[in-house]
């Protein structure tokens, strides 16, 4: 299914994205955007570029997006972590190298490398960063979408 967001529905959208990642007027009244649901999997192109996927309910930017204009908070991982978070694991403790400031738990993020900077993939916090700084192991992000998998592959 393919449906053309109208304007009410545009604006409905916009204030979800002002809400969960501080953009406002995020969508332009004169862009063409598109709720497109396919094989199980909600997705919203903005002007032809897929931009955001829906994730369990959630509204998450899309990876491929996020390499043309970073909209979420940033935590670097080390380049020994980079192949398993590609993979789809979730991302332990010990490879995260920084936090930004004030993350709370279930904030959506981008998980990048600390090389190059670049996002491997988008995830939840599965706790705070106050809570995650103080931890030596375990879980602290919740792998949502990651390069290769079946939205990197559209």
């Amino acid at each position: 299914m393919r449906k053309q967001l109208g304007k009410d529905e545009k604006e409905e959208l916009n204030s979800k994205i002002q809400l969960d990642f501080g953009q406002p007027d995020f969508i332009a009244k004169k862009q063409n955007a598109e709720l497109i649901d396919e094989n199980g999997l909600k997705r919203i192109n903005i002007d032809g570029t897929l931009t955001f996927i829906y994730i369990n309910g959630m509204l998450v930017p899309a990876l491929k997006f996020l390499l043309a204009r970073q909209i979420l908070p940033a935590v670097p991982v080390d380049m020994g972590a980079v192949k398993f978070v590609t993979s789809g694991a979730d991302v332990m403790r010990p490879g995260i190298k920084s936090f930004p400031a004030g993350l709370l738990k279930d904030q959506i993020v981008c998980v990048v490398d600390e090389k190059h900077g670049k996002p491997l993939a988008v995830g939840a916090m599965l706790m705070s960063c106050d809570e995650a700084l103080k931890a030596t192991s375990g879980k602290i992000i919740k792998n949502l979408h990651w390069v290769g998998d079946l939205v990197w592959k559209i």
